[in-house]
């Protein structure tokens, strides 16, 4: 679905990002941003606002249309659902890189989710392989040297303990990403990679709370409008990716979550409920993560 024409302002905006001190975003050979926002599909949903980051970070990393919701403010819910079930649900990135670009950027967001894991855990001495990681996947998506920058602060932030400056470089790390994908005109790829961000955040949150319940908790995790966006936006991915098996399943088991999600009329979340929304997240993180072959 085509995006609707964009205010002069917006395109302003697009066209003059100011997303570092030390470059510019345009890629030399690459597409005008004012083709990507003439020409990008995406979802016809709003972003939920508490999705967003902040205005700063809005300013300093330029938020255009076709900005993604921020897996940083995904993990600010998880600082309510403490204790993090992060040993019962550790994943490992595989050791061979897919040669799918979409498959690289949803892997990529499961890679930033599992940093903030690392972070709000305190498990620090981890961040040396997870940096290596994000090298490795910023590499072959072609945001290499941005990627580069982030990795050596998340180093140094992590040698010296500092826990609010590895979360700092990790948004900015999928911001930077985003942007260059957008100026690649890739961004369905800056997409996939705050989706997978999400259903690790969903995985983890929903085992959290279904393993010490209650409906506080649990409408931490009950976001229908967050299952509706990304169900929307699996639908405004270009075709050769949306009309994959396992995109068209992901859809299906969204719109369906969406549905469980919904607690009109006052209703109360129930130990049942929850439990069904944690095997819907398991679903979803097999889909995410299948590969093509």
């Amino acid at each position: 679905m085509k995006l609707k024409l964009l205010s002069l302002s917006a395109l302003f905006a697009l066209a003059t990002p100011a997303i570092s001190e030390e470059k510019s975003l345009k890629i030399e050979g690459a597409p005008d941003p004012l083709e990507v926002a003439a020409d990008a599909s995406g979802p016809t949903g709003e972003i939920p606002n508490d999705l967003l980051d902040d205005a700063e970070i809005h300013l300093k990393l330029a938020v255009n249309p076709f900005t993604a919701p921020s897996i940083s403010k995904m993990f600010d819910t998880l600082q309510f659902l403490m204790p993090l079930p992060i040993a019962e649900t550790e994943r490992k990135m595989p050791a061979r890189m897919s040669q799918d670009r979409a498959d690289l950027a949803i892997e990529l967001g499961f890679l930033i989710a599992d940093g903030f894991l690392m972070v709000q855990a305190e498990q620090l001495k981890d961040v040396e392989t997870m940096a290596k990681d994000l090298t490795r996947y910023g590499k072959a998506l072609g945001a290499g040297d941005r990627v580069n920058r982030h990795a050596a602060g998340l180093l140094e932030s992590a040698k010296n303990g500092g826990v609010a400056q590895l979360k700092i470089e990790l948004s900015a790390t999928q911001k930077d990403v985003e942007s260059e994908l957008v100026a690649l005109q890739d961004a369905d790829l800056a997409r996939l990679i705050s989706l997978g961000g999400w259903i690790r955040a969903l995985e983890v949150s929903s085992v959290a709370v279904d393993k010490q319940f209650s409906p506080e908790r649990a409408r931490k995790v009950m976001r229908k409008d967050i299952a509706e966006y990304y169900a929307d936006c699996i639908t405004g991915l270009e075709p050769k990716i949306s009309a994959r098996p396992n995109y068209l399943a992901i859809r299906e088991l969204l719109e369906g979550l969406s549905k469980k999600m919904n607690l009109d009329n006052g209703q109360e979340p129930t130990p049942e409920s929850m439990k069904e929304i944690r095997k819907v997240s398991g679903q979803l993180v097999e889909l995410a993560l299948k590969r093509q072959q």
